[in-house]
């Protein structure tokens, strides 16, 4: 009962704070494996070398990632400031998961070229946003029907990572067929308002301040899902985006007609976007900035890719 009424400050907290809900399951599952091994005690009663314990023994014990951590790590600081009201945690003895160092996996032109031809219907159409905006798969997923701006060609990214907004490319190939898209999600709206359907999941409390606000197009997904389901926090039921499994099949099969040995992921579009950009003579901070990186040593980790392959020197074994 206790830790039920704990969970439930946890997912109020969170949701006032405007958090996804991503967020809000990964939060809750950390605070759950954290009472549960210290004996299902309240974490008011544990101390600071409670959390540094368990934050240990998920690096040294099970191993794992420096992500992982990371996150467990920012679940346990939510609860204690944000929740319980602690002001300051002392980790001074935190052993942090290493992080490996690896470059990003990035397609050449030409295989990026023979991926996308593999592909067809709404899997390229995403695909070439990926590539030709340098979108996050959770990104291009969220897009809304306003988030594309034709006569600006730009698309709008809302709460991005880190809660940003930003603006991103709009590939003058990708036009035709998002205008189509656009025209196949009116019909759909429609067919789902006579159904008495077709409310959107607005961001805060527009839908209180603004009426009938949710059912304009505007607020309808890009790239909505065939099926209508239930909001799992507000119980709305609403037609949600199609899940990124269905891109990631897709991207999968293709690879693999298109004979590229590498793991492909949609990550490796936004990867390769940012890569040819430069190659191409762009400016890093133009880059940073279409990819929405807080920190400009993110982006240069490009640049390693480019000067890795060593491209600008000529191998001994070259030249004899």
């Amino acid at each position: 009962m206790a830790k039920s009424k704990l969970l439930e400050q946890v997912r109020r907290e969170i949701r006032r704070r405007n958090y996804s809900y991503k967020t809000e399951q990964a939060y809750t599952k950390w605070v759950v494996r954290f009472v549960k091994h210290h004996g299902t005690v309240h974490p008011l009663k544990l101390d600071d070398q409670d959390v540094e314990e368990f934050l240990n023994y998920l690096a040294n014990e099970k191993n794992v990632a420096a992500g992982t951590q990371n996150q467990a790590l920012a679940a346990l600081v939510f609860l204690y400031k944000k929740v319980l009201g602690k002001k300051q945690l002392n980790l001074k003895d935190l052993e942090r998961a290493r992080k490996p160092k690896k470059l990003p996996v990035v397609l050449s032109s030409q295989e990026t070229s023979k991926l996308l031809k593999k592909m067809d219907g709404l899997g390229l159409l995403i695909c070439q946003l990926l590539y030709g905006s340098g979108l996050r798969i959770s990104e291009s997923l969220r897009l809304r029907v306003q988030d594309i701006d034709f006569d600006m060609e730009q698309i709008w990214v809302r709460s991005g990572k880190g809660k940003k907004d930003r603006i991103a490319l709009l590939p003058k190939r990708c036009i035709p067929k998002l205008k189509e898209q656009v025209k196949k999600v009116d019909a759909l709206h429609k067919k789902d308002l006579a159904k008495g359907y077709g409310k959107a999941l607005l961001p805060k409390a527009l839908a209180k301040k603004y009426r009938d606000e949710e059912i304009q197009l505007r607020w309808q997904y890009l790239f909505p899902s065939k099926r209508i389901s239930e909001d799992p926090r507000s119980g709305l039921h609403h037609r949600y985006h199609i899940s990124n499994r269905f891109v990631q099949r897709r991207l999968k099969r293709a690879a693999h007609s298109a004979g590229i040995n590498k793991k492909v992921t949609c990550h490796t579009l936004r990867h390769s976007f940012a890569t040819h950009l430069l190659q191409n003579g762009y400016d890093i901070r133009t880059v940073q900035e279409l990819l929405g990186h807080k920190n400009l040593k993110t982006t240069m980790i490009y640049t390693h890719v480019i000067n890795k392959g060593g491209n600008y020197i000529k191998s001994p074994v070259d030249v004899i």
